[in-house]
């Protein structure tokens, strides 16, 4: 199914957005557009929209499996207006929100579907979950100048670190939240808005009236932002991404100055959870 644009959609997605999960992928260029659907087909989310700018093609084996969406986010830079107007329109669904070319990972998610993750999830009580932007990498960028091969992909396997989040207007450190940093972000961030620097990001959450995604990746609600409940460890996530190494080839002011993105603690990407689970990248709390 094809809207022409978000207004089309929205005043006709009321069975759409009817039952969950839901993937929201915002597409910013041709990159692994193919890929990152099949991936989510793969979890098993009910839905998967998709926001796109009219001139870009999907593969003919997906296209009748997705929602498409007439729409460039890159240009009206409307992310978080479209998800939270979903919102109001999704009340107890389950969203996952991301790019082209990021790849959700959760614990022993090569033998359970989304669906299972989220409903230990709710039983646990929670209503979001905290995932890490994990950056993926080309080993060689000769081969792949943009930064994204798949077949030849690298993450860093150490340099992660979590600072204590402080309230702006008490300057205390809020209760159960961190600001996460590590991965190509921290390597090259000098190159990078410190307002971009962290990785954490709440890409799954369930939507509730009033609820409200703001461009942090954080929610309004602030129980949303915590890694986990008061009196345990609760499951964590992680989206393997390429989009900050593209970002970073793209830039003139960076592209000239990275010849590789590897280093002493590059891995190759084994496109494994346990791999993720083992470098302590994602929590699989009390789900064993």
């Amino acid at each position: 199914m094809r809207y022409t644009g978000i207004d089309e959609f929205l005043s006709q997605a009321s069975d759409t957005l009817a039952k969950g999960p839901i993937a929201l992928v915002f597409v910013e260029d041709t990159v692994e557009i193919n890929a990152t659907v099949r991936h989510n087909l793969h979890l098993g989310f009910k839905k998967n929209i998709l926001f796109m700018p009219a001139e870009f093609e999907l593969a003919e084996d997906i296209a009748d499996q997705v929602i498409r969406v007439d729409a460039d986010v890159v240009r009206d830079g409307n992310r978080e207006e479209i998800v939270n107007k979903i919102i109001e329109l999704a009340p107890g669904v389950w969203i996952y929100a991301c790019y082209n070319a990021e790849f959700l990972f959760f614990p022993f998610c090569e033998t359970r579907t989304v669906g299972e993750l989220l409903a230990f999830h709710s039983e646990e009580r929670r209503d979001a979950m905290l995932c890490y932007a994990i950056d993926l990498y080309a080993g060689d960028l000769e081969a792949h100048p943009s930064a994204v091969c798949i077949e030849d992909a690298y993450i860093d396997r150490s340099g992660y670190y979590a600072l204590s989040r402080s309230d702006a207007v008490t300057n205390y450190p809020k209760e159960r939240q961190l600001d996460f940093f590590g991965g190509l972000r921290w390597r090259y961030e000098e190159h990078v808005p410190p307002e971009r620097r962290k990785i954490d990001r709440i890409a799954l959450f369930r939507a509730k009236p009033g609820l409200k995604l703001r461009a942090d990746h954080t929610f309004n609600d602030e129980e949303y932002n915590t890694y986990a409940c008061p009196w345990h460890h609760n499951l964590t996530a992680a989206v393997a991404t390429f989009r900050t190494a593209k970002a970073l080839k793209r830039n003139p002011g960076s592209a000239c100055s990275i010849d590789t993105f590897r280093w002493h603690n590059s891995v190759p990407f084994e496109w494994h959870s346990r791999q993720l689970l083992d470098l302590g990248l994602m929590e699989p709390g009390q789900w064993f």
